[in-house]
């Protein structure tokens, strides 16, 4: 059975991580997102796919190059317009051939189980979907079944919808079919030729389509920023463990550590794994890292650092007496000494974010700073729970960031300065 990723589009709610690069590439785990894909795909036994690529699509092309690296033979074909996900699956109607085939979204962490159920109730019809149950519904494509005879999708429901429901997993197996109703599919409210309108058409014209149940542990949408955390921790909690780098003496490793060719730890430094440590990190010395931390490649995390359950992209540097918890900082960023991340709100509550304009409640009672590429920080700057940076932005010294930052801004704290000139004369006591 073939594949289509469907790997187009721009990722807005991911800002501002997707700004400058697709967010199909944010990595996690030492691994970009469609390389979890794709190794999920090959170890279903898929060996050939099809990415649908458009924004950033040679940076996608450049990353995964022929697929050998995970064990798939890749073609790409590009989608000029963005204009939604049936739009994406019609550039490939040449070349999946005849037969059924598979189609994934390129914004997944999957597994082979995941894609394994997906496959297997096809043998039963040629039309599936796989479904997860989730605990809120709201932003997801809502399935409604009889037994596993698919009778209804509803595409994100919003606030009316906040309780448990089966979702659209983003997985399924279609014959050639739905290229019909893809031709008769109209734009949507948010102005998107989208698969699952095409779907329904089919449902209306009286096709079967079953579901497919997938665990929830084998599946995760990453379709917001704090989304990348909770993949990285249960990407990492499946560590295989590497030390191919120099442990110097003095160095404290508890629980499952990776640490990449021409890494470095140096005395002093306490890790507390799960912890990815990529390819020409250079962490310490006295340097702390606790679980679920994954550093990229050529990360420095210099004296008296600590970071905590985050992703430091490739080439930042966190040089000294700095604070990153539950964090995401982006590639090429340099935090000024004294920088901290605070992740934790006074009155406990989970952290809200702003996303495309709305505050939503990102369901994390921990979450630090979401930062895009090239940042800097002066020293000592505060960074206060769910705040957002762009990229090439500036933050001065001694600043305290409670709202979003827009890209390629600066941000300088104003200081009034009272100076006295002290008296140089005497005070003689009393006797």
């Amino acid at each position: 059975m073939k594949a289509v990723v469907l790997a187009a589009g721009e990722g807005s709610r991911i800002w501002p991580l997707a700004e400058t690069k697709p967010k199909h590439l944010l990595p996690i785990a030492g691994k970009p997102i469609l390389g979890h894909v794709l190794t999920a795909l090959a170890e279903a036994g898929i060996s050939d796919a099809t990415i649908v690529v458009g924004f950033h699509q040679e940076a996608i092309k450049q990353a995964l190059g022929d697929g050998a690296e995970y064990n798939i033979r890749l073609t790409y074909l590009r989608q000029p317009r963005w204009t939604g996900t049936a739009s994406a699956l019609r550039i490939a109607y040449d070349d999946v051939g005849r037969e059924r085939f598979l189609v994934a979204y390129g914004d997944l962490v999957i597994t082979s189980d995941a894609v394994n159920a997906v496959i297997a109730k096809s043998r039963d019809c040629s039309r599936v979907i796989g479904v997860v149950r989730v605990p809120d519904a709201s932003q997801y494509g809502v399935v409604e079944s009889d037994g596993d005879n698919i009778i209804k999708i509803v595409e994100k429901p919003g606030r009316m919808a906040r309780k448990p429901g089966w979702v659209n997993t983003g997985m399924y197996v279609l014959d050639r079919e739905v290229f019909e109703a893809i031709d008769a599919t109209e734009q949507s409210r948010r102005a998107e030729f989208e698969l699952t309108s095409s779907l329904r058409l089919l449902i209306k014209r009286g096709r079967e389509i079953k579901s497919a149940v997938v665990e929830p542990s084998d599946w995760l949408d990453v379709g917001r920023p704090w989304d990348l955390l909770v993949a990285n921790k249960r990407i990492l909690g499946m560590l295989r463990e590497n030390r191919l780098g120099t442990i110097e003496s003095g160095v404290t490793l508890k629980g499952l550590v990776s640490v990449g060719e021409g890494a470095v730890i140096k005395s002093g430094t306490c890790i507390e794994g799960p912890v990815y440590c990529g390819t020409g990190s250079r962490i310490g010395p006295n340097a702390r890292l606790r679980p679920f931390t994954c550093l990229e490649n050529d990360v420095l995390v210099g004296p008296f650092c600590d970071i905590k359950n985050s992703i430091v992209m490739r080439r930042s540097r966190i040089p000294h007496l700095s604070y990153v918890g539950d964090s995401v900082i982006g590639e090429a960023c340099n935090l000024g000494a004294g920088t901290v991340t605070a992740n934790l709100r006074f009155d406990r509550r989970t952290v809200r974010m702003k996303i495309k304009g709305r505050l939503i409640d990102s369901g994390q009672e921990k979450l630090g700073v979401i930062m895009g590429d090239r940042v800097q920080t002066g020293i000592n700057v505060s960074l206060m729970p769910g705040v957002r940076i762009g990229p090439n932005s500036w933050i001065g010294p001694g600043a305290v960031v409670s709202r979003d930052v827009p890209s390629r801004s600066s941000l300088l704290v104003k200081q009034s300065h009272k100076l006295r000139i002290r008296s140089s004369k005497k005070t003689t006591r009393a006797a």
